[in-house]
């Protein structure tokens, strides 16, 4: 981006820059393509006759929409073609993401994983609305329909998403603490510790991107979560190490092998129990978890 300080048209940009990059990546779960996003979101801002634009947020949001629906209409087919599940790339965030429900509730790696089963264009309409409280009107402009379209589109994916979210919201105490028995137990080989923590119908998601070794389709249940897992461990080899932080917004754990960045797993939590692991290993996307990226739904 040119150095346009003092221009309305680059201060408005930038001020929002953080908003506009977290809307982007609640719709691809790519970091890499959500900056892409705001460059090509840039070069069509900067055209715009700021003497029509009446809300510069609404406006900027709006181009953004349009071409993370384009680049997720591409990135889909890149998805369809991957190996094994697909989970976003995960983001090391600051505090006050954690402070934001309903922020970090939409930026889970659990969440995210459900948002992949909708289509662009309910995706774009539920993250608009659910997570930065759009009105239909912005969203309907955003998407080209009409806005009772987009209140139609926003009903079939809250009940789509609603269908299979957690049932139960943890509380951040509540997340931490049973990330905290769970990283416990991991690092002493505590079984029994793991069982505890673990709820008996646990799925455990991992990303390998065809670059890392990684489960080719969800495990289910416990006992079958340790056994994968145990067996992991012994095919790797070297000493694991973990380190708890925040992952999008939750609590999480970095993973090392011999010192060296293995993977990302973040935790869903339900009643003081681990129901979901989702754990990233595929390199590319581990590119974003030793520096903080500021996210905000402001």
């Amino acid at each position: 981006m040119n150095d346009h300080t003092g221009d309305p048209a680059t201060e408005a940009f930038v001020s929002h820059r953080d908003l506009l990059f977290t809307v982007a990546y609640e719709m691809l779960g790519s970091a890499a393509d959500a900056e892409d996003v705001l460059q090509e979101t840039w070069l069509r801002w900067v055209t715009v006759d700021q003497a029509q634009v009446r809300d510069q947020r609404a406006y900027l949001v709006r181009i953004t929409t349009r071409q993370a629906l384009n680049r997720l209409r591409t990135l889909k087919r890149r998805k369809e073609a991957y190996v094994g599940p697909w989970l976003p790339e995960p983001l090391l965030t600051a505090p006050d993401v954690a402070e934001d429900v309903e922020l970090s509730e939409s930026l889970s790696l659990a969440l995210m994983f459900v948002l992949e089963t909708l289509s662009p264009t309910e995706r774009a309409v539920f993250v608009l609305h659910e997570v930065f409280a759009f009105g239909y009107d912005d969203i309907a402009a955003a998407i080209g329909k009409t806005p009772a379209a987009a209140r139609q589109i926003a009903y079939r994916a809250r009940q789509h998403v609603d269908a299979r979210r957690p049932r139960t919201q943890a509380s951040p105490e509540e997340a931490r603490a049973a990330l905290a028995s769970f990283q416990s137990a991991l690092v002493t080989g505590d079984l029994q510790g793991l069982l505890d923590v673990l709820a008996p119908d646990v799925v455990f998601v991992s990303d390998g991107g065809g670059l890392r070794l990684a489960a080719q389709r969800p495990v289910i249940g416990a006992e079958q979560v340790l056994r994968y897992m145990a067996g992991s461990v012994d095919k790797a080899g070297g000493t694991f190490t973990s380190e708890s932080t925040t992952v999008n917004g939750n609590p999480g754990l970095i993973l090392r092998l011999d010192g060296v960045i293995d993977g990302v797993m973040a935790l869903r939590v339900e009643n003081a129990r681990v129901t979901g692991l989702y754990y990233v290993r595929n390199p590319e996307k581990l590119t974003r978890v030793e520096s903080e990226t500021p996210l905000t739904s402001r």
